[in-house]
């Protein structure tokens, strides 16, 4: 029996958050869409990503206030964590989410949901084991995986990723974790609250593309917790016995740490494997496929979003990624096209490390002399200081004219502070439109207020003010 040929008006390769995206937007708009996924439905922020780390860190972040004494009249008690029990709470929060994302749903949708593997065999026709598949556009939504990267003696087999991770249900004795960013931070710290030893190394330093001044804020507090932090140093090999051991080089001077589970945390790849994007004439790069800021591929007729397309790797990304082509397949709007100027992102440690456009070194980078930088710490908060949260600060980055370039937060809550800048930045906003608003008390976003009133300092009580001030007082 042959194949059934469909001829939708747009076919999407990968469930992940940006096809499901572009799927529901399309077919709730009366367009003709087939969806394609080999794995699970809701991709990698679902199953192995954002939803379950998001969860595990929750476990962690609840486990350690039992240790907390600083409010008078509360003891301090070691909590009873049982790891396995953990690992359900994170799947029961995937469970429940997953509704969202499941092939029903998006059947009720009016989309044509196939539960297999595409590729394509020509530019403008994707096949998978039942179908053909001839639409009038394609977007490649497929994600990335975890990279390992080549270092000797290391076994694939006997290591963890993010995609393994939530699966160990037998705590670790000593977790090893290699890569200081995002992913690596956050899983460290989750395991070291939930009663793991952890070391944590990587070639570079902790989290280098974010605020080197909040990034020191938050590295004093992982330290002070008990994780073990090697930065700028080369990984030689990795020997795995009945323990796992990581021989390592600083200065010149080689040594050996040893431990119970190694977690590669070491960036990912592009997912582009199989997909047959020779046949289709679709070039790719070093980061993923080839795209312009339309999102377009080399193949007119393709699009690709996401991790795949090679910029930033964030869900919410994706699901920008998706607006943009939901505009020009649905509504012709062929001009839309990408700009991260005000994009912002969150490492969800506690302290929260958030950042939105430029940091102070890229903005000095960019444009020289022209920037000024206003903080305000939340040491001088009135919520922060009532709730013992005092550990962070908000930096601001803006040109001499006030015109807002960047924001980075270290602190509680950061993540969701980070929201106004990024507005600011998207509306053109400059810094006296935060400095102007009226916040609520007493409140942690009283920082961004207070940062914004602190660029004005230096000139607003300047000998010169102070002489216009007298002078009106007697005109007055």
């Amino acid at each position: 029996m042959g194949k059934t040929v469909l001829k939708p008006d747009i076919c999407i390769i990968g469930a992940g958050s940006g096809g499901l995206s572009v799927a529901a937007g399309a077919a709730q708009l009366g367009l003709n869409v087939v969806l394609l996924e080999k794995e699970q439905m809701g991709g990698d922020c679902l199953n192995t990503g954002c939803v379950p780390s998001k969860a595990l860190l929750a476990a962690a972040k609840r486990a350690h206030l039992f240790f907390k004494n600083d409010i008078k009249g509360i003891a301090a008690q070691a909590p009873n964590i049982d790891y396995a029990a953990v690992k359900d709470h994170v799947f029961e929060t995937i469970q429940t989410i997953a509704p969202n994302d499941s092939v029903e749903r998006f059947q009720s949708l009016g989309v044509n949901v196939i539960t297999q593997k595409g590729y394509f065999t020509a530019p403008d026709i994707v096949e998978c084991d039942d179908h053909i598949i001839k639409a009038r556009r394609f977007v490649i939504a497929t994600g990335s995986h975890a990279f390992v990267p080549p270092i000797a003696g290391i076994d694939k087999e006997k290591i963890y990723t993010n995609e393994t991770i939530f699966q160990l249900r037998e705590k670790p004795e000593h977790l090893l974790v290699l890569g200081a960013g995002p992913i690596g931070i956050e899983m460290a710290q989750a395991h070291k609250r939930l009663g793991c030893a952890v070391s944590v190394f990587d070639m570079g330093t902790l989290l280098p593309r974010d605020d080197e001044k909040n990034v020191a804020i938050l590295r004093k507090a992982l330290k002070n917790e008990g994780v073990d932090i090697y930065e700028k140093i080369a990984i030689k090999s990795v020997e795995h016995d009945k323990h796992v051991t990581i021989t390592l080089e600083q200065d010149g001077r080689n040594f050996e740490i040893s431990g119970s589970h190694l977690l590669i945390a070491a960036g990912r790849r592009a997912s582009v494997d199989g997909l047959g994007l020779e046949k289709a004439g679709i070039k790719t790069n070093a980061a993923g496929i080839a795209v312009n800021k339309h999102l377009k591929t080399s193949n007119k007729k393709v699009f690709a979003i996401g991790d795949v397309s090679g910029g930033p790797q964030f869900t919410h990304v994706a699901g920008y990624h998706a607006g943009i082509i939901i505009r020009q397949i649905c509504f012709g709007m062929f001009w839309a096209k990408t700009n991260y100027t005000s994009l912002s992102w969150v490492t969800y440690t506690d302290p929260e490390l958030a950042q939105v456009g430029l940091t102070e070194r890229a903005a000095r980078v960019q444009y020289g002399d022209d920037v000024r930088v206003a903080e305000w710490h939340f040491g001088e908060n009135d919520r922060a200081i009532a709730e013992r949260t005092t550990c962070g600060q908000i930096r601001v980055i803006t040109n001499k004219k006030g015109l807002i370039l960047g924001a980075s937060i270290v602190g509680a809550h950061a993540g969701e502070l980070i929201g106004l800048w990024a507005f600011a930045i998207s509306a053109g906003h400059k810094i006296g439109a935060v400095a102007g608003m009226i916040a609520p008390y007493p409140t942690l976003g009283e920082v961004s207020k207070r940062a914004a009133g602190a660029w004005y300092t230096p000139s607003l009580f300047s000998d010169k003010t102070r002489k216009i001030v007298k002078l009106l007082k007697y005109v007055g």
